[in-house]
């Protein structure tokens, strides 16, 4: 699997993204909005905002947390394959 994350570095929810990943020992490329040139823009042109975190899993955009709400610990376990 190929995972990219799209992160800041003032992001709540971007390290909330980060711990899940790495207590799982999920390995994932992270791009920096602030200090990735054209990042920003990607993201744009791909999910229509620039709100982080972002997943790119095997080429597919998942926004793995509900704004206001947090991340989605199930949804992005299933989807990663994660066991409980």
């Amino acid at each position: 699997m190929d995972l990219k994350v799209y992160t800041t570095k003032w992001c709540r929810d971007c390290k909330v993204a980060k711990q899940f990943l790495a207590e799982h020992n999920i390995p994932y490329t992270e791009i920096d909005m602030e200090t990735t040139p054209g990042a920003a823009d990607e993201l744009h042109a791909n999910v229509g905002k620039h709100a982080v975190p972002q997943f790119v899993i095997d080429g597919k955009w998942v926004q793995p947390y509900v704004p206001g709400k947090g991340f989605k610990f199930e949804e992005m376990s299933e989807l990663l394959g994660v066991k409980k």
